[in-house]
């Protein structure tokens, strides 16, 4: 027997299968969590009869939670034996796609006998998509077992959101993101928390420089140039071929022209109409509710987000184009031609992803002139307390008088129409406080809004 692992196993007795899950599991138990691993200001738990659900775009730290979250449980006295732990995107357990994963169980306990049902086993299951139909066997394993689960995963919708899943009303989800500003700040021990003296202003100032440059997906921060543009497309290229895979797409050619499209177009309007005659003209064959099923699939991969115009009105918000954003800035940059992608349209991608992390309900404003306000965030509120509408401009540069009166006049207009005292306009550097005719306009640098609009905890 090939002792490196279980591959092309499909039709081995079942006690074959289950000594090969035996070699893994033990070699998951006595693996050390990775060195240099970088401070994240996520914690994620768990609650008594409840599954932790961990989801976010490839790349953007899910693994380091999951060996974070375990070496605080041995730190704090759970023993190695009582953590099964396994990467289901492993190459040597591509055979349990095609069997009964509960050889999961039989293998764990028959090294571990003794703790059925008398001991806690906290079970970590990450890329949990490569399991088919997941949700049946993690709901078995709670109602069967004495355990914790926690599940990670790339292209995860949360069962909560599918009326039929067997977890429905029994998951604890966390969201993850590539890494904020601050956690970058963090990685290089730079110290943002409280009052800044001059010199901590300006050490944070100079590391937003390299934030810009290098962007917030953790495995890329500590490469040079072309290996970091290299990086990015191999991960890019990797999370759209994971998204044709796991919907069987059949027009994979399409979904990557599509995809190239709106990085070169962040922070710009679409609609579907334009999309689909827009991938016509370039020889597919594509109906417009393919279009709409795989820009709800770049969102599920935490890929590309799309915002709406700020309306309480369906028709409003269906005849009104959309605006599109990635993931991470540097990424839009890595991946995109460049003949669209801007500094300013760079920078504007970057605001919503600092807003994303706050709040998923983001959107754009036209006044009743027709002037755009880049985004409308509905930042969470206190209970009993009504939520707290943040309007944003970006621009990098106030210099002309024209371009800062124009940013100026819409941001106030809307501040009227929507009865909100203070808006903000984001710059590269620029930091002064405008009175206007409904209240204040705090004009910001990009790195200070970072920090003021991010989750400190």
């Amino acid at each position: 027997m090939n002792d490196t692992g279980c591959q092309n196993k499909q039709g081995a007795p079942g006690h074959v299968m289950i000594e090969c899950l035996k070699r893994i599991i033990r070699e998951y138990q006595s693996l050390e969590p990775p060195d240099g691993l970088l401070p994240r200001r996520v914690a994620i738990g768990s609650l008594p009869g409840k599954v932790t659900v961990v989801t976010g775009v490839r790349g953007s730290g899910k693994t380091t939670l999951l060996h974070q979250r375990i070496l605080q449980l041995i730190e704090s006295g759970v023993t190695r034996e009582n953590i099964l732990s396994l990467d289901l995107a492993d190459d040597r357990l591509y055979w349990l796609r095609h069997e009964n994963p509960n050889l999961i169980l039989e293998a764990y306990f028959e090294l571990h006998p003794q703790k059925r049902g008398s001991e806690t086993v906290h079970c970590f299951f990450d890329e949990v998509q490569a399991l088919p139909h997941w949700q049946l066997f993690i709901d078995r394993l709670m109602r069967t077992e004495k355990c914790e689960v926690t599940v990670a995963g790339s292209l995860l919708p949360s069962p909560d959101e599918e009326t039929a899943s067997p977890l429905t009303g029994r998951i604890v989800s966390w969201e993850i993101f590539p890494l904020s500003f601050r956690e970058f700040l963090d990685g290089k021990g730079i110290e943002s928390d409280g009052t800044l003296s001059t010199k901590q202003r300006l050490t944070i100032q100079k590391a937003f420089e390299d934030y810009w440059q290098v962007g917030s997906f953790p495995g890329v921060i500590r490469l040079d140039q072309r290996q970091r543009i290299e990086t990015h497309q191999a991960n890019w290229n990797a999370i759209i071929a994971s998204i044709i895979g796991h919907h069987n797409i059949s027009h994979p050619r399409a979904v990557i022209d599509l995809a190239h499209w709106l990085a070169d177009n962040s922070g710009s309007f679409y609609s579907v109409s334009h999309l689909t005659d827009y991938l016509k003209s370039l020889g597919h064959r594509v109906r417009k509710s393919s279009v709409v099923d795989w820009l709800v699939a770049f969102e599920d991969a935490g890929l590309l987000f799309s915002v709406n115009i700020f309306a309480s009105s369906p028709t409003r918000i269906s005849v009104n184009p959309r605006k599109v954003y990635c993931i991470d800035h540097a990424l839009a940059a890595s991946v995109s031609s460049g003949i669209l992608t801007n500094r300013d349209s760079l920078l504007e991608n970057l605001v919503f992803t600092a807003l994303h992390r706050v709040t998923p309900e983001i959107f754009y404003h036209k006044t009743k002139t027709g002037r755009e306000v880049d985004l409308v965030a509905l930042l969470p509120s206190v209970p009993g307390q009504e939520r707290t509408v943040m309007l944003v401009q970006v621009c990098a540069s106030l210099a002309d008088p024209r371009v800062k009166h124009c940013e100026v006049r819409s941001l106030s207009e809307a501040m009227v129409e929507l009865a909100v005292a203070e808006g903000t306009i984001v710059t590269w550097r620029t930091d002064e406080t405008i009175p206007v005719g409904f209240g204040t306009i705090q004009v910001v640098p990009v790195w200070r809004f970072l920090l003021e609009v991010e989750p400190r905890t």
